[in-house]
Protein backbone atom coordinates (compact mmCIF):
# COMPACT_ATOMS: atom_id res chain seq x y z
CA UNK A 1 0.00 0.00 0.00
CA UNK A 2 1.33 3.51 -1.13
CA UNK A 3 2.27 6.35 1.30
CA UNK A 4 -0.62 8.21 -0.06
CA UNK A 5 -3.40 5.30 0.40
CA UNK A 6 -2.05 4.86 4.12
CA UNK A 7 -2.71 8.49 4.60
CA UNK A 8 -6.49 8.51 2.84
CA UNK A 9 -7.39 5.73 5.21
CA UNK A 10 -5.93 7.07 8.25
CA UNK A 11 -7.82 10.73 7.11
CA UNK A 12 -11.07 8.18 6.46
CA UNK A 13 -10.47 6.66 10.35
CA UNK A 14 -10.16 10.24 11.60
CA UNK A 15 -12.91 11.78 10.37
CA UNK A 16 -15.27 8.79 11.97
CA UNK A 17 -14.98 11.88 15.02
CA UNK A 18 -17.72 13.84 13.02
CA UNK A 19 -19.73 11.55 11.18
CA UNK A 20 -20.12 7.93 9.89
CA UNK A 21 -19.28 6.84 5.95
CA UNK A 22 -21.76 8.51 3.81
CA UNK A 23 -24.70 6.10 2.26
CA UNK A 24 -23.61 4.16 -0.62
CA UNK A 25 -26.98 3.92 -1.66
CA UNK A 26 -28.56 1.81 -4.79
CA UNK A 27 -30.83 3.95 -6.81
CA UNK A 28 -33.53 1.90 -8.50
CA UNK A 29 -35.06 4.65 -10.74
CA UNK A 30 -31.36 5.13 -12.57
CA UNK A 31 -30.81 1.47 -12.73
CA UNK A 32 -33.82 0.53 -14.64
CA UNK A 33 -33.55 3.86 -16.38
CA UNK A 34 -30.22 2.87 -18.07
CA UNK A 35 -29.87 -0.91 -17.45
CA UNK A 36 -27.15 -0.64 -15.02
CA UNK A 37 -26.55 -1.21 -11.53
CA UNK A 38 -26.37 3.03 -10.40
CA UNK A 39 -24.92 3.76 -7.18
CA UNK A 40 -24.82 7.28 -5.49
CA UNK A 41 -22.47 8.10 -3.28
CA UNK A 42 -24.17 10.81 -0.14
CA UNK A 43 -21.46 13.18 0.02
CA UNK A 44 -24.72 15.39 0.03
CA UNK A 45 -25.44 14.28 3.68
CA UNK A 46 -22.26 14.92 5.56
CA UNK A 47 -22.78 16.90 8.30
CA UNK A 48 -22.29 20.14 6.12
CA UNK A 49 -24.41 18.59 3.50
CA UNK A 50 -21.12 18.55 0.72
CA UNK A 51 -17.36 16.38 1.06
CA UNK A 52 -15.97 19.98 1.48
CA UNK A 53 -16.01 18.89 4.87
CA UNK A 54 -13.18 16.13 4.59
CA UNK A 55 -10.39 18.14 3.08
CA UNK A 56 -10.89 21.05 5.48
CA UNK A 57 -10.83 18.48 8.44
CA UNK A 58 -7.73 16.93 7.74
CA UNK A 59 -5.95 19.91 6.48
CA UNK A 60 -6.89 21.49 9.90
CA UNK A 61 -6.00 18.28 11.80
CA UNK A 62 -2.67 17.20 10.15
CA UNK A 63 -1.53 21.32 10.85
CA UNK A 64 -2.65 21.11 14.94
CA UNK A 65 -0.58 17.83 15.17
CA UNK A 66 2.63 19.65 13.76
CA UNK A 67 2.23 22.85 15.40
CA UNK A 68 -0.68 22.55 18.22
CA UNK A 69 0.33 26.53 19.30
CA UNK A 70 -1.61 27.37 15.62
CA UNK A 71 -4.66 29.14 17.02
CA UNK A 72 -6.14 30.68 14.02
CA UNK A 73 -7.22 29.28 10.59
CA UNK A 74 -8.58 31.37 7.52
CA UNK A 75 -10.07 30.84 4.75
CA UNK A 76 -11.83 32.48 1.65
CA UNK A 77 -14.97 30.89 0.50
CA UNK A 78 -18.54 32.18 -0.65
CA UNK A 79 -19.63 28.12 -0.34
CA UNK A 80 -19.32 24.65 1.19
CA UNK A 81 -15.64 25.09 1.65
CA UNK A 82 -16.31 27.94 3.94
CA UNK A 83 -19.15 25.33 5.70
CA UNK A 84 -16.48 22.91 5.93
CA UNK A 85 -13.50 25.36 7.79
CA UNK A 86 -16.48 26.91 10.04
CA UNK A 87 -17.30 23.02 11.16
CA UNK A 88 -14.01 21.82 11.91
CA UNK A 89 -12.99 24.71 13.63
CA UNK A 90 -15.75 24.27 16.07
CA UNK A 91 -14.75 20.90 16.29
CA UNK A 92 -11.01 21.71 17.14
CA UNK A 93 -11.88 24.31 19.58
CA UNK A 94 -9.62 26.94 17.07
CA UNK A 95 -10.83 30.35 15.84
CA UNK A 96 -11.72 30.43 12.13
CA UNK A 97 -11.52 33.61 10.48
CA UNK A 98 -13.62 33.48 7.26
CA UNK A 99 -13.42 36.28 4.64
CA UNK A 100 -16.85 36.13 1.82
CA UNK A 101 -17.34 38.12 -0.64
CA UNK A 102 -19.84 41.11 0.07
CA UNK A 103 -22.31 39.52 -2.39
CA UNK A 104 -22.82 36.15 -1.18
CA UNK A 105 -26.18 35.24 0.04
CA UNK A 106 -27.42 35.94 3.74
CA UNK A 107 -28.43 31.88 3.50
CA UNK A 108 -25.11 30.89 3.22
CA UNK A 109 -23.54 33.63 5.26
CA UNK A 110 -25.74 32.17 8.14
CA UNK A 111 -25.60 28.78 7.66
CA UNK A 112 -21.60 29.39 8.18
CA UNK A 113 -22.48 30.54 11.14
CA UNK A 114 -24.60 28.16 12.78
CA UNK A 115 -21.49 25.73 11.68
CA UNK A 116 -18.82 27.88 13.46
CA UNK A 117 -20.89 29.34 16.41
CA UNK A 118 -18.60 31.58 18.15
CA UNK A 119 -15.05 29.97 16.80
CA UNK A 120 -15.69 31.58 13.95
CA UNK A 121 -15.72 35.51 12.42
CA UNK A 122 -16.75 36.28 9.39
CA UNK A 123 -15.61 39.54 7.31
CA UNK A 124 -17.07 40.24 4.35
CA UNK A 125 -14.63 41.66 2.34
CA UNK A 126 -14.76 42.85 -1.92
CA UNK A 127 -17.58 42.38 -4.57
CA UNK A 128 -15.69 39.60 -6.79
CA UNK A 129 -13.74 36.50 -5.36
CA UNK A 130 -10.08 37.27 -6.25
CA UNK A 131 -10.85 40.60 -3.78
CA UNK A 132 -11.93 38.11 -0.93
CA UNK A 133 -9.18 35.95 -1.28
CA UNK A 134 -6.54 38.58 -1.57
CA UNK A 135 -7.72 40.14 1.76
CA UNK A 136 -7.61 36.66 3.48
CA UNK A 137 -4.01 35.91 2.53
CA UNK A 138 -3.32 39.11 3.44
CA UNK A 139 -4.89 38.67 6.80
CA UNK A 140 -2.59 35.26 7.02
CA UNK A 141 0.80 37.52 6.30
CA UNK A 142 -0.40 39.78 9.05
CA UNK A 143 -1.75 38.15 11.66
CA UNK A 144 0.13 34.81 11.54
CA UNK A 145 -2.93 32.69 10.67
CA UNK A 146 -2.86 29.60 8.45
CA UNK A 147 -4.38 29.40 4.91
CA UNK A 148 -6.58 26.52 3.95
CA UNK A 149 -7.14 26.17 0.59
CA UNK A 150 -10.61 25.13 -0.36
CA UNK A 151 -8.44 22.37 -3.54
CA UNK A 152 -4.89 22.77 -4.22
CA UNK A 153 -3.50 21.23 -1.01
CA UNK A 154 -1.75 17.92 -0.65
CA UNK A 155 -3.79 17.43 2.82
CA UNK A 156 -6.97 18.75 1.36
CA UNK A 157 -6.93 16.04 -1.43
CA UNK A 158 -5.54 13.68 0.83
CA UNK A 159 -8.93 14.16 3.04
CA UNK A 160 -11.17 13.89 -0.28
CA UNK A 161 -9.41 10.91 -0.98
CA UNK A 162 -11.54 9.26 2.00
CA UNK A 163 -14.63 8.95 -0.46
CA UNK A 164 -12.81 6.69 -2.19
CA UNK A 165 -11.67 4.44 0.46
CA UNK A 166 -15.18 4.44 1.83
CA UNK A 167 -16.97 3.56 -1.33
CA UNK A 168 -14.37 0.46 -2.08
CA UNK A 169 -15.06 -0.35 1.80
CA UNK A 170 -19.16 -0.57 1.21
CA UNK A 171 -18.23 -3.01 -1.95
CA UNK A 172 -17.74 -6.68 -2.31
CA UNK A 173 -15.82 -5.91 -5.58
CA UNK A 174 -15.07 -2.58 -7.04
CA UNK A 175 -17.04 -0.40 -9.28
CA UNK A 176 -16.36 -0.68 -13.43
CA UNK A 177 -16.79 3.75 -13.87
CA UNK A 178 -16.71 6.28 -11.18
CA UNK A 179 -18.05 9.03 -12.19
CA UNK A 180 -16.41 12.37 -10.52
CA UNK A 181 -17.37 16.04 -10.40
CA UNK A 182 -14.39 18.55 -11.06
CA UNK A 183 -14.31 22.00 -9.87
CA UNK A 184 -10.64 22.90 -9.01
CA UNK A 185 -9.91 19.28 -8.80
CA UNK A 186 -9.45 18.23 -5.03
CA UNK A 187 -12.15 15.41 -5.17
CA UNK A 188 -11.10 14.05 -8.39
CA UNK A 189 -7.41 13.97 -7.70
CA UNK A 190 -8.01 12.36 -4.62
CA UNK A 191 -10.18 10.00 -5.30
CA UNK A 192 -7.90 9.03 -8.49
CA UNK A 193 -5.17 8.65 -6.07
CA UNK A 194 -6.96 5.71 -4.30
CA UNK A 195 -8.55 4.25 -7.37
CA UNK A 196 -5.43 3.72 -9.12
CA UNK A 197 -3.86 2.16 -6.63
CA UNK A 198 -6.09 -0.15 -5.13
CA UNK A 199 -9.23 -0.49 -8.00
CA UNK A 200 -6.71 0.04 -11.45
CA UNK A 201 -9.65 -1.84 -13.61
CA UNK A 202 -12.25 1.04 -12.36
CA UNK A 203 -12.61 3.35 -14.73
CA UNK A 204 -13.10 7.93 -13.93
CA UNK A 205 -14.86 9.89 -16.14
CA UNK A 206 -14.66 13.21 -15.02
CA UNK A 207 -17.67 16.50 -15.53
CA UNK A 208 -17.47 19.70 -15.17
CA UNK A 209 -19.72 22.43 -16.19
CA UNK A 210 -19.51 23.76 -19.55
CA UNK A 211 -19.64 27.53 -19.00
CA UNK A 212 -16.56 26.30 -15.86
CA UNK A 213 -14.39 23.75 -17.88
CA UNK A 214 -11.06 24.21 -16.72
CA UNK A 215 -9.81 20.66 -16.70
CA UNK A 216 -10.58 20.60 -20.43
CA UNK A 217 -8.77 23.37 -20.77
CA UNK A 218 -5.94 22.30 -18.65
CA UNK A 219 -5.95 18.89 -20.59
CA UNK A 220 -5.93 20.67 -23.84
CA UNK A 221 -2.82 22.93 -22.44
CA UNK A 222 -0.65 20.14 -20.92
CA UNK A 223 -1.22 22.14 -17.72
CA UNK A 224 -3.71 24.80 -16.17
CA UNK A 225 -4.55 27.90 -17.71
CA UNK A 226 -7.08 30.64 -16.86
CA UNK A 227 -10.22 30.57 -18.46
CA UNK A 228 -11.45 34.11 -19.78
CA UNK A 229 -14.94 33.92 -18.63
CA UNK A 230 -16.62 31.12 -16.49
CA UNK A 231 -20.42 30.98 -16.02
CA UNK A 232 -20.93 30.77 -12.14
CA UNK A 233 -24.68 29.18 -12.15
CA UNK A 234 -22.71 26.06 -11.14
CA UNK A 235 -21.40 28.06 -8.18
CA UNK A 236 -19.79 24.60 -6.34
CA UNK A 237 -17.38 23.79 -9.45
CA UNK A 238 -17.45 27.15 -11.37
CA UNK A 239 -13.66 27.68 -11.16
CA UNK A 240 -11.75 29.57 -13.99
CA UNK A 241 -8.03 27.57 -13.29
CA UNK A 242 -7.95 23.87 -11.61
CA UNK A 243 -5.12 23.84 -9.21
CA UNK A 244 -1.42 23.22 -9.88
CA UNK A 245 -1.43 20.19 -7.73
CA UNK A 246 -4.76 18.76 -8.87
CA UNK A 247 -4.01 19.03 -12.28
CA UNK A 248 -0.45 16.92 -11.49
CA UNK A 249 -2.30 14.45 -10.25
CA UNK A 250 -4.90 14.15 -13.11
CA UNK A 251 -2.02 15.05 -15.92
CA UNK A 252 -2.48 12.38 -18.61
CA UNK A 253 -6.31 11.57 -18.27
CA UNK A 254 -7.65 11.06 -21.99
CA UNK A 255 -9.94 13.96 -23.08
CA UNK A 256 -12.56 11.98 -24.15
CA UNK A 257 -13.26 11.27 -20.43
CA UNK A 258 -13.54 15.11 -19.32
CA UNK A 259 -17.20 15.85 -20.09
CA UNK A 260 -18.85 18.90 -19.87
CA UNK A 261 -23.04 18.97 -18.62
CA UNK A 262 -24.67 22.31 -19.65
CA UNK A 263 -26.53 24.60 -16.97
CA UNK A 264 -29.43 24.38 -18.31
CA UNK A 265 -29.52 20.32 -18.58
CA UNK A 266 -27.83 20.40 -15.22
CA UNK A 267 -31.36 22.23 -13.45
CA UNK A 268 -33.15 19.61 -15.58
CA UNK A 269 -31.43 17.14 -13.73
CA UNK A 270 -31.91 18.84 -10.56
CA UNK A 271 -35.16 18.38 -10.99
CA UNK A 272 -35.36 15.08 -11.97
CA UNK A 273 -33.88 14.23 -8.81
CA UNK A 274 -36.17 16.28 -6.42
CA UNK A 275 -39.78 15.28 -7.85
CA UNK A 276 -38.92 11.51 -8.56
CA UNK A 277 -36.43 10.40 -6.16
CA UNK A 278 -36.78 13.43 -3.00
CA UNK A 279 -32.98 14.03 -3.34
CA UNK A 280 -32.10 17.69 -3.26
CA UNK A 281 -28.73 18.53 -4.91
CA UNK A 282 -27.32 21.53 -5.14
CA UNK A 283 -26.06 22.36 -9.09
CA UNK A 284 -22.40 21.04 -8.57
CA UNK A 285 -23.91 17.94 -6.52
CA UNK A 286 -26.10 16.92 -9.54
CA UNK A 287 -23.16 17.09 -12.35
CA UNK A 288 -22.62 13.53 -12.06
CA UNK A 289 -25.76 12.28 -12.17
CA UNK A 290 -26.41 14.23 -15.21
CA UNK A 291 -24.20 13.11 -17.32
CA UNK A 292 -25.96 9.09 -17.41
CA UNK A 293 -27.58 9.44 -20.80
CA UNK A 294 -24.54 10.50 -22.43
CA UNK A 295 -23.04 7.31 -21.39
CA UNK A 296 -26.17 5.29 -21.64
CA UNK A 297 -24.26 3.62 -24.93
CA UNK A 298 -21.24 2.66 -21.80
CA UNK A 299 -22.55 1.53 -18.79
CA UNK A 300 -25.29 -0.71 -19.28
CA UNK A 301 -24.68 -3.82 -17.47
CA UNK A 302 -22.15 -1.97 -15.95
CA UNK A 303 -21.74 -1.05 -11.79
CA UNK A 304 -21.09 3.15 -11.56
CA UNK A 305 -20.86 5.20 -8.88
CA UNK A 306 -21.99 8.54 -9.38
CA UNK A 307 -20.64 11.16 -6.45
CA UNK A 308 -23.14 13.66 -5.37
CA UNK A 309 -21.16 16.26 -4.40
CA UNK A 310 -23.46 18.45 -2.24
CA UNK A 311 -26.82 19.43 -1.52
CA UNK A 312 -26.42 23.03 -0.57
CA UNK A 313 -29.44 24.24 -2.47
CA UNK A 314 -31.24 27.70 -1.97
CA UNK A 315 -34.85 27.07 -2.65
CA UNK A 316 -35.35 30.59 -3.76
CA UNK A 317 -33.36 29.66 -6.65
CA UNK A 318 -35.96 27.07 -7.34
CA UNK A 319 -37.67 29.45 -9.93
CA UNK A 320 -34.51 29.78 -11.85
CA UNK A 321 -33.64 26.08 -12.07
CA UNK A 322 -37.31 25.48 -13.15
CA UNK A 323 -37.14 28.28 -15.70
CA UNK A 324 -33.70 26.93 -17.28
CA UNK A 325 -34.81 23.08 -17.09
CA UNK A 326 -38.26 24.12 -19.31
CA UNK A 327 -35.96 26.19 -21.60
CA UNK A 328 -33.37 23.57 -22.20
CA UNK A 329 -35.79 20.31 -22.64
CA UNK A 330 -37.77 22.47 -25.08
CA UNK A 331 -41.03 23.34 -23.52
CA UNK A 332 -40.70 26.71 -22.90
CA UNK A 333 -39.74 29.31 -25.10
CA UNK A 334 -39.74 33.30 -25.54
CA UNK A 335 -39.89 35.16 -28.89
CA UNK A 336 -40.36 38.38 -29.50
CA UNK A 337 -43.58 38.58 -32.71
CA UNK A 338 -44.53 41.92 -34.72
CA UNK A 339 -48.37 41.91 -33.79
CA UNK A 340 -50.36 44.09 -36.34
CA UNK A 341 -52.18 47.69 -34.13
CA UNK A 342 -55.56 47.10 -35.23
CA UNK A 343 -58.32 45.87 -32.99
CA UNK A 344 -58.56 42.22 -32.92
CA UNK A 345 -54.99 41.26 -33.40
CA UNK A 346 -54.10 39.74 -30.26
CA UNK A 347 -57.64 37.50 -29.94
CA UNK A 348 -56.10 36.46 -33.57
CA UNK A 349 -52.92 35.80 -31.98
CA UNK A 350 -54.73 33.64 -29.07
CA UNK A 351 -57.27 32.04 -31.65
CA UNK A 352 -53.78 30.02 -32.87
CA UNK A 353 -52.32 28.83 -29.50
CA UNK A 354 -53.33 25.00 -28.86
CA UNK A 355 -54.79 23.29 -25.99
CA UNK A 356 -51.67 22.75 -24.14
CA UNK A 357 -50.23 26.36 -24.62
CA UNK A 358 -49.77 28.58 -21.46
CA UNK A 359 -49.09 32.53 -21.40
CA UNK A 360 -46.05 32.61 -19.13
CA UNK A 361 -44.94 36.08 -20.46
CA UNK A 362 -46.37 38.85 -22.14
CA UNK A 363 -45.46 42.21 -22.61
CA UNK A 364 -46.89 44.94 -25.18
CA UNK A 365 -46.61 48.51 -25.95
CA UNK A 366 -48.90 50.27 -28.43
CA UNK A 367 -46.84 52.36 -30.49
CA UNK A 368 -49.75 55.11 -32.40
CA UNK A 369 -47.12 56.35 -34.82
CA UNK A 370 -46.55 52.59 -35.69
CA UNK A 371 -48.45 50.33 -38.04
CA UNK A 372 -46.79 47.26 -36.08
CA UNK A 373 -46.36 46.90 -32.17
CA UNK A 374 -43.78 44.68 -30.61
CA UNK A 375 -44.54 41.60 -27.89
CA UNK A 376 -42.50 39.83 -25.90
CA UNK A 377 -43.75 36.72 -24.68
CA UNK A 378 -43.06 33.40 -23.31
CA UNK A 379 -44.82 29.90 -24.27
CA UNK A 380 -45.06 26.98 -21.55
CA UNK A 381 -46.30 23.73 -23.74
CA UNK A 382 -46.57 20.27 -22.05
CA UNK A 383 -44.26 18.58 -25.67
CA UNK A 384 -41.86 20.69 -27.20
CA UNK A 385 -43.28 19.23 -30.38
CA UNK A 386 -45.99 21.40 -30.04
CA UNK A 387 -43.68 24.82 -31.00
CA UNK A 388 -43.03 24.01 -34.56
CA UNK A 389 -46.72 23.77 -35.07
CA UNK A 390 -47.75 27.03 -33.36
CA UNK A 391 -44.96 28.71 -35.30
CA UNK A 392 -46.13 26.93 -38.42
CA UNK A 393 -50.03 28.29 -37.75
CA UNK A 394 -48.06 32.07 -36.99
CA UNK A 395 -46.66 31.61 -40.84
CA UNK A 396 -49.70 31.13 -42.08
CA UNK A 397 -51.21 34.29 -40.55
CA UNK A 398 -48.04 36.13 -41.91
CA UNK A 399 -47.00 36.79 -37.69
CA UNK A 400 -42.95 37.44 -37.63
CA UNK A 401 -41.31 36.03 -34.75
CA UNK A 402 -37.60 36.12 -33.28
CA UNK A 403 -37.16 33.07 -30.80
CA UNK A 404 -34.46 34.71 -28.30
CA UNK A 405 -34.63 31.51 -25.77
CA UNK A 406 -30.77 30.83 -26.49
CA UNK A 407 -30.03 34.44 -27.43
CA UNK A 408 -28.06 35.22 -24.14
CA UNK A 409 -27.67 38.33 -24.24
CA UNK A 410 -31.35 39.23 -25.10
CA UNK A 411 -32.97 36.84 -22.36
CA UNK A 412 -30.60 38.00 -19.91
CA UNK A 413 -31.85 41.66 -20.31
CA UNK A 414 -35.50 40.78 -21.20
CA UNK A 415 -35.89 37.82 -18.87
Amino acid sequence: MSDFVTRARAAESALRELFPPTPLQGNVHLSERFGAEILLKREDLTPVRSYKLRGAFNAMRKVLAARPDQRVFVCASAGNHAQGVAFACRHFGVTGVIFMPVTTPRQKIDKTRIFGGENIEIRLTGDYFDDTLAAAQGYCSGEGGHFLAPFDDEDVIEGQASVAVEILDALDRAPDLVILPVGGGGLAAGVVSVLREVSPDTRVRFVEPAGGASLAAAVAAGGPVTLPRVDTFVDGAAVARIGEKTFGVLRGIDPEDVLAAPEDRICATMLEMLNVEGIVLEPAGALAVDVLPVLADQIAGKRVVCITSGGNFDFERLPEVKERAQRYSGVKKYFILRLPQRPGALRDFLDLLGPDDDIARFEYLKKSARNFGTVLIGIETSRAENFPALFARMGERGLVHRDITDDVVLSEFLI
